[in-house]
């Protein structure tokens, strides 16, 4: 059994589903409320699309992802050397108040514990939750990255949209909007 009011969320599809275009809305949503949600979410769909990019949530900023290494290439095209720009000014993000962390894959990058891994331990160490697409395939490496530790929620607006409300409504609860420091009592 998963605690459903874990602050870790895979947002898990198969080939068929478009994780990218339901956290871009959702990211999109969510700071039209007011909240701030910072992350990175996939423009493209494949390594071999020569058009893979993401766009940071927070600022809208577009990124090309992929390096051109010839038409003799067939591995993956990633470029690391960016993804690790982009997750530096994810960090920076975070670091400036974030409601909401949104990392655009769990990938092989990321299985390894390297690419944007070390945001998501960040997050949570700031009490930041935070949600990352999974495709099904890796979510038995993502059960042991999360040491168990997250919640499954299906490739559907609704399953994040219940989620963010369980969490975002807790997290309201535990630091109340008016709350003031021990410091700030004894001035």
């Amino acid at each position: 059994m998963f605690d459903s009011l874990c602050d870790l969320a895979a947002l898990v599809y198969d080939k068929h589903q478009d994780p990218d275009q339901i956290l871009r809305e959702f990211a999109a949503d969510l700071n039209h409320r007011g909240y701030r949600a910072v992350g990175l979410v996939q423009l493209g769909h494949h390594c071999v699309d020569d058009n893979l990019s993401a766009m940071l949530v927070h600022n809208g900023e577009q990124l090309r992802l992929f390096q051109d290494l010839g038409s003799c290439s067939t591995g993956c095209r990633l470029d690391v050397g960016q993804l690790l720009d982009a997750g530096q000014q994810i960090a920076d993000a975070i670091d400036q108040g974030a409601d909401l962390l949104i990392v655009n894959r769990f990938g092989r990058q990321e299985r390894e514990g390297k690419g944007l891994s070390y945001l998501v331990e960040r997050a949570l160490s700031a009490d930041i939750p935070v949600v990352i697409a999974v495709p099904s395939h890796r979510f038995e490496d993502w059960i042991k990255f999360a040491d168990g530790m997250s919640v499954k929620l299906a490739c559907e607006r609704e399953a994040l949209e219940g989620w963010w409300s369980a969490v975002s409504a807790r997290n309201a609860r535990i630091v109340p909007q008016d709350h003031q420091s021990v410091c700030e009592v004894l001035k």
